[in-house]
């Protein structure tokens, strides 16, 4: 069956934007494609067609999980997350109508996790998402995250109905061996699953479930492979045969899109849980899965207290913060108030708690290095509290970057380096350190397709990765990473190290200087690509008319640091003065090695740092 024997026009409810003129699409490009089919992106796990009971609007839980305290109910964080508008996010599909214009019937991967309820409920094809219904707009539903079932079966700890469930796939279809680019699998029937074990549950069948607390869940959807691709030798990925599955289904043999579940899997708090001091909120200081600081506990109730829900010091929110800065609002203009669900208030409550989480992740340290450069050199170092690279996920236009201030003794600044043009989006002047990666076609799928070699954002086509500086996290090591497909590219990171320094040289008559670490979530460059290249539909342009309206994905700051210039520098809390208070952070850094120890920026913490603290500090006190 043709991709384009399935091709209808843009449907209205996801076209209510009215911020500008849509744009007639007309021109088309001749390039090659992969004669692609939709065996192609056929990946193990639940098929559509498979529910014997169809999984459930979310609506349906409204009832009992809504409306009565939207700080620990589940339904008014759902709702306001990007979980809650994975289909209705403008960017997302103007670059889901150019995956399938780039390899017919692509648009199936993105489909499993973007709408999983129209694909498990038979609505998948055509993969241009034309057969989805409204209920399927909601994106990833409570009815398929509750009903998802750990497809490594534990005996004793997994729910008993999970063998036969598990059993049954076997029979006719194939049980993912490693679950990602969501393999998910689902119970047929509607029993609901959750981590707790719930007495007198009769408003419908619940399963305790220790999946639902484990990071393999997350997964299903954070690790994202393109099945198109095998390994090839030396690291490098080959179009494999077309009209035929994948040889393996696993992710280590397809080309990695996105690796947050595999960056976590080799990072320290994959062996935690460890004390974070309770920086990403909730009711627990220890952090460990991915559900610790996305789902962090509070203290109320997972479902109404009328209906006799229990008071719990431990209901996970389902706020599931991340770094999407403007993602939510982008989706209530594209469809309305009405069709998203989303009021502004709402809007507002889930971009905050973005904001929290992305400020929560990073700490910015502003120092002049001891004893070993120049003393008119500033170093900024960014330390990342993550569980995953800073930033993770699927590149696209994200980034973060260093803005550095330099002020004179009138407060007049004299000059500033990573400059941001609000006003064109863009950068203003060399220098800027930034924070990202990119992905793109090698010579050999260049050819093939027409499409230009090097990066760019052809998010089916794309095989190669040509760069990555992304911070990694704590217990970070070079060979974990290369083992998940995640290595840094272009760029070196020492093992354990979860930091960056950056060096900038201190302009004459410089005596302050401030630090900003920013993030942007869609760049110029990829909002453009995605009006410019989508000869199918107008979502490209929608998308782009959004971005304008709303700001074109403003800059958030994620952490800030300013430093005295003045020839004394073992100011080390930065308070301005220097006292036994610095001695003893400094102290206490150092014995946790932790890294804002590491006075003299060589890349170790030993006694060199301490020798050159007790220099510093003698001579600022005279």
């Amino acid at each position: 069956m043709s991709d384009s024997s399935h091709r209808r026009a843009f449907g209205a409810p996801e076209l209510l934007w009215a911020g500008g003129a849509v744009v007639a699409i007309v021109a088309t490009l001749a390039f090659a494609a992969p004669d692609t089919t939709l065996d192609d992106f056929f990946q193990p796990g639940t098929q559509p067609g498979m529910m014997i009971e169809p999984t459930l609007a979310s609506e349906a839980c409204q009832f009992c999980h809504g409306n009565y305290d939207s700080h620990t109910e589940p339904y008014f964080g759902w709702k306001s997350s990007m979980m809650g508008q994975a289909w209705r996010d403008p960017i997302f599909l103007a670059a889901f109508s150019i995956a399938n214009q780039d390899a017919a019937f692509a648009g199936d991967l993105c489909l499993r996790c973007h709408t999983p309820n129209g694909w498990l409920n038979g609505r998948s094809v055509p993969t241009d998402g034309n057969d989805l219904l409204e209920e399927d707009f909601q994106g990833v539903t409570c009815s398929v995250c509750h009903r998802m079932v750990d497809p490594v079966y534990v005996p004793g700890q997994s729910p008993a109905s999970d063998w036969s469930i598990l059993t049954d796939l076997a029979a006719i279809s194939e049980v993912p061996e490693d679950n990602h680019s969501a393999q998910y699998v689902i119970d047929p029937y509607d029993r609901r699953r959750g981590p707790f074990q719930l007495n007198d549950m009769f408003y419908h069948q619940w399963e305790n479930s220790p999946f639902h607390a484990d990071s393999r869940m997350c997964a299903s959807c954070h690790d994202v492979s393109n099945p198109l691709f095998e390994r090839g030798p030396g690291g490098t990925y080959i179009l494999g045969p077309t009209d035929q599955p994948h040889s393996s289904g696993k992710r280590a043999d397809m080309f990695p899109i996105e690796r947050t579940y595999s960056e976590w899997a080799q990072s320290a708090f994959a062996q935690g849980p460890i004390d974070m001091g309770g920086r990403f909120g909730g009711n627990k200081l220890e952090v460990s899965s991915c559900q610790d600081c996305h789902m962090p506990d509070a203290s109320g109730y997972g479902a109404r207290p009328a209906l006799g829900a229990e008071y719990r010091d431990d209901v996970p929110t389902h706020g599931f913060a991340g770094a999407n800065s403007w993602g939510v609002r982008a989706a209530r203009a594209s469809v309305g108030e009405a069709a998203s669900g989303v009021t502004m208030p709402m809007v507002e409550a889930s971009e905050a708690r973005n904001l929290a989480l992305m400020q929560a992740a990073s700490d910015l340290h502003a120092l002049k290095p001891m004893g070993l450069f120049d003393p008119d050199t500033l170093l900024v170092r960014v330390i990342n509290h993550a569980g995953h690279k800073l930033p993770t996920g699927y590149p696209e236009g994200r980034r973060m970057w260093l803005n550095v201030r330099f002020y004179d003794a009138s407060n007049a600044m004299i000059a500033e380096r990573g400059i941001y043009d609000n006003a064109t989006a863009a950068f203003n002047g060399a220098g800027t350190k930034v924070y990202e990666a990119k992905l793109g076609l090698d010579a050999a799928m260049a050819a093939l397709t027409g499409k230009p070699q090097g990066p760019g954002f052809h998010f089916a086509l794309n095989n190669t990765w040509f760069f990555d500086n992304r911070i990694p996290p704590r217990g970070f090591t070079n060979a974990g990473f290369a083992s998940v497909q995640a290595a840094p590219v272009g760029y070196t990171y020492q093992d354990g190290q979860y930091w960056d320094n950056t060096l900038y040289e201190i302009p004459a008559g410089a005596v302050r200087a401030e630090v900003a670490l920013l993030h942007q979530t869609t760049t110029r460059e990829y909002i453009e690509f995605l009006r410019d290249k989508n000869t199918t539909d107008a979502r490209g342009m929608v998308a782009y008319e959004i971005w304008e309206a709303l700001g074109k994905s403003s800059p958030v700051t994620m952490a800030t640091a300013t430093i005295n210039l003045a020839p004394c520098n073992a100011d080390y809390n930065a308070s301005g003065e220097v006292d036994v208070i610095d001695f003893l952070d400094f102290i206490d850094a150092f014995g946790q090695t932790l890294p804002g120890a590491d006075v003299n920026a060589d890349g170790s913490i030993d006694v060199l740092d301490v020798l050159d603290f007790f220099d510093a500090f003698g001579v600022c006190l005279g």
